[in-house]
């Protein structure tokens, strides 16, 4: 009897254990997030947007980013009637300038602008430089475990915080467990959280600089039923970068 009781005591032990090493919504989105947020980028990227009547229209640019994606640039180097027309995202793109080469102007856009389509992408300037939202404006939840992309995933629900003014009530992200690159993600309606309004999937993962880097990342529109596939040509991580060129002087180059 005595065994007995130590078998079974051993055994609750153990499952305590286990499910105290359980990976909560809150510690899977952190690794995520610092996944995808390192210190400082490069990248050379082609764009490539897919309009409702099937026609495509596509942009080459250089980004660059700093402080865990708190400060960004990004320069249009393709085609010619944008090329180097520049932007700048800070605060996690709270503040955004434009630069437009024809007239030598730098503008700063308005606050809510950061949750209008960039180059009239599928992507707005809140998709490409939110920074650390994940972790400050949403409330993390895991749910049941799923396959997605053909990768065994964690699956997550972000429920935007009643403070936050992101553009998304909540998102549904699948997770890589082997190296926590999400693999796709779900956004919903700012007004009505059972409504899907865009989905992202990234894909062809590889280890650039020691960091997992989807090389393919695509947006749909499932509203205008358009794309927008952001293809990278070049990327470099942990590299140094000078402040300087996050300011609205580096806008002119």
């Amino acid at each position: 009897m005595k065994q007995l009781l130590t078998a079974i005591l051993m055994i609750l032990l153990f499952a305590m254990v286990s499910f105290g090493q359980e990976l909560t919504g809150e510690d899977i989105i952190q690794k995520v997030n610092d996944t995808m947020n390192v210190d400082t980028s490069y990248a050379k990227a082609k764009m490539t947007i897919v309009t409702t009547s099937g026609s495509k229209r596509t942009f080459v640019q250089e980004s660059w980013s700093k402080d865990k994606g708190e400060k960004n640039m990004i320069r249009y180097l393709e085609p010619r009637r944008v090329k180097d027309q520049a932007v700048l995202m800070l605060n996690n793109a709270d503040d955004i300038w434009m630069f437009f080469p024809r007239t030598q102007r730098v503008r700063k856009l308005a606050t809510h602008a950061k949750k209008q389509k960039m180059q009239g992408s599928d992507f707005s300037y809140e998709d490409m430089g939110s920074g650390d939202a994940f972790i400050e404006d949403y409330v993390s939840k895991r749910l049941e475990d799923e396959e997605s992309e053909g990768y065994d995933c964690y699956k997550l629900e972000l429920t935007r915080k009643p403070e936050s003014d992101l553009s998304y009530s909540r998102l549904i992200i699948w997770v890589i467990k082997e190296n926590f690159v999400p693999i796709a993600i779900d956004y919903y309606d700012d007004k009505d959280p059972s409504r899907r309004v865009k989905r992202l999937v990234q894909s062809d993962i590889r280890v650039i600089d020691d960091i997992p880097t989807a090389m393919k990342s695509v947006m749909f529109d499932l509203n205008d039923n358009t794309q927008t596939e952001l293809e990278m040509l070049e990327v470099k991580f942990n590299i140094p970068l000078d402040d300087n060129i996050f300011t609205e002087r580096a806008l002119k180059k």
